[in-house]
């Protein structure tokens, strides 16, 4: 298998000045294409700090990631923004769509920001709705959806560039077990038949369950890297 992802060294200290807060400490991780993996330890040991690094959301105190070879910490902000969305989908636990658009627009923002043509958006977007049961949605606006639709129509959103892999941070923290089975199903059934990458952070014992590599980490340190 051929790794995606490569951290070497990888830390980030906070209020370097002041009181410094090692929130990832000297972390090396590969991630191979096709995992289903789960960053997982307690409240402050850097589950989403090192998602953040690994998405190019924040920059590293000392150490590199690299996506398929390119270390993305070299990068120009504007060079980093573009590499994100072209190769990395998002998915937050605060869903983070746009209020004022229905759920296929939410979709198809990114696929404007990438400049595809509008036949190429409607077919991509037709397409992602029905893959995570939602096309029945596609007019709604967020607050006349469900919080587990809601996160449906961020995944989708996420797979609208055909990313490299998908970062979740504690996806399923606001949903309930049903909307939280449901969001898992869809996502083991995209990583088993699509082959998606998927890295979440959570302390969610049903992602944790569903994942099937698990990533523990402790005062920003891996202490244990488990296949399951």
């Amino acid at each position: 298998m051929n790794n995606i992802i490569e951290t070497h060294n990888l830390s980030k200290i906070y209020n370097p000045d002041t009181v410094p807060v090692n929130a990832v400490n000297g972390v090396d991780l590969h991630i191979e294409e096709g995992e289903f993996t789960a960053l997982v330890g307690p409240s402050g040991s850097g589950k989403t700090t090192l998602l953040n690094l690994i998405g190019g959301l924040d920059y590293p105190t000392t150490g590199d990631v690299k996506i398929d070879g390119v270390d993305i910490t070299k990068m120009s902000e504007n060079k980093l923004i573009d590499f994100r969305l072209h190769n990395i989908g998002f998915v937050f636990q605060a869903y983070n769509l746009i209020p004022v658009l229905t759920a296929a627009e939410n979709i198809e923002f990114v696929m404007m920001m990438l400049k595809k043509t509008k036949q190429e958006r409607d077919l991509r977007v037709r397409e992602l709705l029905a893959e995570v049961g939602l096309t029945d949605k596609s007019k709604n606006r967020p607050t006349e959806l469900s919080g587990g639709q809601q996160q449906r129509v961020a995944v989708a959103r996420a797979l609208a560039s055909k990313p490299r892999f998908i970062l979740a941070d504690e996806p399923t923290a606001n949903l309930d077990s049903k909307s939280t089975a449901n969001l898992l199903d869809i996502m083991a059934k995209l990583n088993i038949e699509d082959k998606m990458t998927f890295i979440f952070s959570t302390h969610d014992q049903r992602v944790i369950d569903k994942a099937r590599r698990i990533v523990t980490l402790v005062d920003g340190k891996i202490v244990s890297d488990t296949k399951q």
